[in-house]
């Protein structure tokens, strides 16, 4: 079960990537990931903090897979144990406009044994509709920064 989405920003890779990487701001801008702590670097462990709409939030410790300024950052994280109910999440950055602007694709891929009992269509629609959020808001933060 996967979840794709995607936003165009009018701002060049570097600054995305400055705002996505300032894991200590994120209290400040971000509604659906409003805490980021730890070090940004691959194998690393993070301490995450996620509210979609609708919910009290959870807080996991995955693991950071990929670490590539200005192109992508991706973790995974286990619930209990790894195959029970896993997630990758990934940030990527696509050039865009001779590197003018970037497009930003936010997704997670969910697997494991309990996929289908916990992660129904509610569910579902209300990670979409924080990753949409953290989406808009990252858009706001990196295009008002960029204008400066």
């Amino acid at each position: 079960m996967a979840i794709d989405t995607e936003i165009l920003i009018d701002a060049p890779p570097a600054r995305v990537w400055a705002v996505l990487a300032d894991f200590a701001a994120y209290g400040t801008w971000n509604p659906f990931m409003p805490e980021i702590a730890g070090p940004l670097e691959p194998g690393a462990r993070l301490r995450v903090r996620i509210v979609p709409p609708g919910s009290r939030g959870m807080t996991f410790r995955p693991r950071l897979q990929a670490v590539e300024p200005e192109r992508e950052l991706r973790w995974l994280g286990h619930l209990l144990l790894p195959g029970l109910f896993d997630g990758e999440h990934r940030f990527r950055l696509e050039p865009l406009d001779g590197g003018a602007r970037t497009r930003f694709r936010h997704g997670e891929t969910f697997s494991g044994l309990l996929v289908p009992l916990i992660f129904g269509a509610r569910a579902q629609d209300s990670t979409r509709a924080g990753f949409e959020a953290m989406n808009a808001a990252l858009k706001r933060r990196a295009e008002t920064a960029a204008a400066m």
